[in-house]
């Protein structure tokens, strides 16, 4: 699909097609080379990324730092769009010199940005409104708090939401709020800041993106910085505005406090059931922020929630995450092999695990194209992802692999085998091997994964 795309606004096709490290959502990116160097995008949502392209071009119009969307598939399921690199902001905060200039830039987005918006466009919601925030509460009860083991009664807690949610609603300057806006959302290039990921914008209150930025958990911004930035923030917003700063920093705790559940609620649907390592990383220092919040008082506004929040705190000052992350007693040997030399031997001694034949799909190996590249390079990838049966395959695979994981880590075992085999054990076996570790290490992050991809000589511990 990339490939097509590449090769229909250049006329060429492209050199190499690399993924990019994924991010929380399930679009897919990868750097496309050749005459020109993109970054292409597969979304699962087409709305999502209508919002996207259509925000792009809109704050281009405005002068705002955007990547420019260069190529659009015809069903909006993919799109290309400018290289921005790979410096994030996050990888440079201790520069408080692009600290600041991010932070000053914010306001275009959220005043200049608005002028001639059309917000029926946003995705997936036009307003930050009291449903929204309403949707933002319950994803962290469903997705968290319920997780914790916290008792609490349904309707008193109901009760505080929705009062947060009518106070936080009120947006009488229709600005636009980036939903989104942290380090990692904003890409350095040519020591200038550029912004991405801003297609959940959406017509909401200014002071929620600022909170967004600063109280970043992982970002573990100290307080002076914080106040700094919220400072600078101000001074640029005033361009646009007249500010109150005092009434500006008094509803910045409550947003403060409405951005840590909402990203709680993330960090439990990603970590604890998705079981993506980088978010169960991340619960400790969201929970040290929420625990800041209780200890700074004076929101007495919502005395139910707060006491529920600091049995949460109280109960999480040892993660769960901690416990998930221990080291385990179990080694998974995940293999891709060709059956032309054999299936490989169980060294263990144990003679248990699985062997699964990737040779029922189309082999990428008849094709001259693929002859000299791996399962690993992005134009198999692509392939054999737009081929579709090796995701099916796979999904087979990953349920029949899981339950025993969790089985031998339970009960102490030390080996496992997962095997993958084709013809010349060169695209469709090492794909499946190395889809098959890189799930095995995201589920259960404690276990420790051998990858060898045999006929590559490729061995790694991930």
């Amino acid at each position: 699909m990339l490939k097509d795309l590449y090769a229909k606004k250049f006329g060429v096709s492209p050199l190499s097609i690399l993924p990019l490290t994924q991010a929380g959502s399930n679009r897919q990116y990868f750097r496309l080379t050749g005459p020109e160097t993109v970054v292409g995008v597969i979304g699962c949502s087409e709305d999502e990324n209508k919002s996207f392209i259509y925000l792009s071009k809109h704050f281009r119009s405005k002068g705002l730092p955007v990547p420019e969307v260069i190529a659009v598939a015809d069903d909006f399921s993919a799109y290309l769009q400018e290289d921005l690199g790979d410096r994030q902001l996050f990888d440079e905060r201790s520069s408080i010199e692009l600290l600041k200039k991010a932070v000053a830039i914010l306001p275009d987005f959220q005043y200049k940005g608005v002028e001639g918006l059309d917000f029926s466009k946003c995705y997936p919601v036009s307003d930050f409104d009291e449903q929204a925030i309403l949707w933002d509460l319950n994803y962290f009860k469903y997705c968290f708090l319920n997780t914790t083991g916290v008792s609490y009664r349904e309707s008193e807690l109901e009760q505080d939401f929705r009062k947060m949610a009518a106070r936080l609603s009120v947006n009488p300057k229709g600005t636009f709020m980036y939903r989104d806006f942290q380090s990692r959302n904003v890409m350095i290039k040519d020591g200038e800041p550029y912004f991405i990921d801003f297609q959940g914008g959406r017509r909401g209150p200014a002071e929620y993106d600022i909170v967004s930025f600063v109280t970043q958990a992982r970002a573990a911004f100290p307080q002076d910085v914080r106040e700094m930035l919220v400072d600078t923030y101000i001074e640029s917003a005033s361009r646009y505005v007249d500010i109150d700063s005092s009434e500006f920093k008094r509803r910045f705790r409550e947003f403060y406090l409405l951005r840590t559940l909402q990203v709680l609620g993330a960090y439990g649907f990603r970590g604890k059931f998705e079981r993506k390592p980088h978010f169960l990383k991340s619960i400790p220092a969201a929970i040290d922020n929420l625990a800041s919040i209780i200890n700074d008082g004076a929101l007495d506004e919502y005395p139910y929630l707060m006491k529920v929040l600091a049995s949460v705190v109280e109960k999480e000052k040892t993660p769960p995450a901690a416990n998930i992350l221990q080291e385990s007693s179990l080694t998974v040997t995940v293999i891709s092999f060709s059956y032309k030399k054999g299936i490989p031997a169980d060294l263990s001694g144990n003679g248990g695990g699985f062997v699964f034949d990737c040779r029922g799909m189309e082999n990428p190996g008849r094709y001259e194209e693929y002859k000299k590249i791996t399962g690993l390079d992005g134009p198999v990838i692509e392939f054999l992802e737009h081929k579709g049966e090796i995701i099916t395959f796979l999904d087979h695979c990953f349920g029949l692999v899981d339950p025993s994981v969790e089985c031998y880590d339970r009960r102490g075992f030390t080996s496992l085998s997962v095997n993958f085999g084709c013809t010349g054990g060169q695209h469709r076996s090492v794909y499946g091997a190395q889809k098959m570790a890189e799930h095995i290490k995201a589920k259960f992050p404690h276990v420790k994964v051998h990858l060898i991809h045999r006929e590559q000589n490729i061995d790694r511990t991930l």
